[in-house]
């Protein structure tokens, strides 16, 4: 979506007047100039360069043609005017792009596009394209030439996308294809209305897949993108992504850029997310989706390492939800889930955006890793509750040990780049915090530093044991031999997060 573009005509200007007879003339060799006298045709150009074309590339372009005229009546040009909105302060604006009509908070006009779902006038389009628009205020264009006023059925801000209707009958729905099946380098055609240039075919591959850009600013935004180089430019949004066999893979959304327009890089949400979304919102005006409950983080080979696990693979659970469906089910902090339903895991958005896929009371089956030990969990997915808090466990209240001299010492560990100190009962009480020790200071650039530790942050736990001075740190570390990873809780503001170091 941008503002309203002036597009200029190209105007062909053909200069050749004749005056009078042609004249025919030879110069000494008798070559013919091809220029007839009377009524006979002027002979321009000459015999095909290729007398047959490579057969491959004759297909491949017979097919990029009937894909464009079969889905071309099925993606259509959306106008809205919007109502006057101050732009999110944190709305990414500088690289990320989504193609918002009202940037600088007037009231405007915008373009988009959007894709048939239904005969009777369902059609989706991206949230951002229609959910600031004045009432009455949603138009859709077919063919450049019939239009309609739509209604805005729902929208969905976690995934960014919206369902719009028409009054409308005998509408060519697209074919809706499988997410699951799309693979990096396959070719792929993207349809929409960029620039205010309607029925835009463009053609690109799918460079990556299950990307996260996070762009959505929204606290349970679901990226899981299609990434693709078919030019994408405003107006695209809420567009088709299409597969060779003229099915929607995906709709695209946004491009990565630096100035607004595109450099090489679209994404597009997987159309298995849009089924369901739109389903939903068609059924029941709103998205009905379950949620497990939890807060995930990737892992990499020394947190792994740290947990018992010969390779890096899985997501690890950080936090649970309080009441929620994965602590009912028996999850804890540091399981990490390595499968859903079967297909593997290993980035946080190929587990939501298979959970985004589900609905509350569905059953979901997780393969999970804890203390060295593999089983499977059943956990019921509930619906989103409001009032849901992520469980905050920044350690059981216990005695605390004498303040002995050796507990009361600032030690650094030099190997690790970090110096800690033992916490005041002033602190503990700001920070909210009954044992820990306080990271004082950090050197740049250390094994500390790199794994994500700071100045300040407080130490709870060392191998999932408490941690309540100096000395018990540095007692944890030194069990470990040269290379092993050690797990340490850390906490800093209101947040706690797991960190695993390795041992120099």
């Amino acid at each position: 979506m941008v503002k309203k573009y002036v597009v200029a005509s190209v105007v062909l200007v053909i200069v050749g007047v004749v005056l009078g007879a042609v004249m025919v003339s030879s110069f000494g060799n008798g070559v013919d100039l091809g220029l007839a006298y009377g009524g006979d045709d002027v002979k321009l150009g000459g015999p095909a360069p290729v007398a047959m074309q490579n057969p491959a590339v004759k297909a491949l372009s017979d097919n990029f043609a009937a894909v464009s005229k079969a889905v071309s009546p099925s993606v259509v040009a959306i106008k809205t005017t919007t109502v006057a909105k101050e732009r999110p302060k944190n709305m990414p604006r500088d690289f990320f792009h989504f193609f918002n009509p009202d940037e600088d908070g007037q009231p405007s006009q915008g373009y988009g596009s959007g894709v048939v779902l239904t005969a009777d006038g369902y059609i989706a389009t991206n949230n951002h394209v229609v959910a600031d628009a004045a009432e009455n205020g949603i138009e859709v264009i077919f063919d450049e030439k019939v239009q309609y006023k739509a209604k805005l059925i729902g929208t969905d801000p976690s995934t960014d996308l919206a369902v719009i209707k028409v009054d409308a009958r005998g509408l060519v729905p697209a074919a809706l294809g499988n997410s699951e099946n799309v693979h990096v380098g396959e070719w792929v055609l993207a349809i929409g209305n960029p620039l205010g240039l309607t029925s835009t075919v463009t053609a690109g591959i799918v460079s990556a897949i299950g990307r996260n850009i996070n762009i959505i600013q929204d606290q349970y935004g679901i990226e899981s993108f299609i990434q693709t180089d078919a030019a994408i430019n405003p107006g695209n949004s809420g567009g088709a992504l299409l597969n060779m066999s003229g099915e929607v893979i995906g709709i695209n959304t946004a491009i990565a850029t630096t100035n607004a327009r595109y450099q090489g890089y679209g994404f597009a949400v997987p159309v298995n997310i849009l089924k369901t979304v739109a389903a939903d919102l068609i059924k029941y005006g709103e998205v009905k989706r379950g949620y497990i409950g939890v807060s995930i983080t990737t892992i990499d080979q020394t947190m792994a390492s740290a947990l018992g696990m010969k390779e890096a693979k899985g997501v690890k659970i950080e936090k649970l939800v309080e009441g929620g469906a994965a602590a009912s089910a028996g999850l804890k902090e540091l399981d990490v889930i390595l499968e859903i339903d079967g297909r593997e895991v290993n980035k946080n958005n190929e587990l939501q955006s298979y959970i985004a896929t589900r609905h509350p009371g569905d059953v979901v089956t997780l393969k999970i890793f804890r203390d060295g030990k593999t089983f499977e969990k059943k956990v019921t997915l509930r619906p989103r509750s409001q009032d849901a808090t992520l469980a905050s466990n920044s350690g059981e209240k216990k005695e605390e040990p004498a303040e002995t001299a050796e507990a009361t010492r600032t030690i650094t560990f030099d190997g690790l780049g970090m110096t800690v100190r033992l916490l005041t009962a002033e602190e503990k009480k700001e920070l909210e915090v009954e044992r820990g020790v306080l990271v004082s200071d950090i050197k740049p650039f250390g094994a500390a530093a790199e794994r994500g530790i700071g100045k300040n942050d407080v130490i709870l736990e060392a191998d999932r044991k408490p941690i309540s001075s100096p000395a018990e740190l540095k007692k944890a570390i030194g069990a470990r031999k040269s290379g092993d990873a050690i797990l340490l809780r850390i906490k800093r503001a209101e947040q706690t997060a797991y960190l695993a170091i390795q041992i120099p």
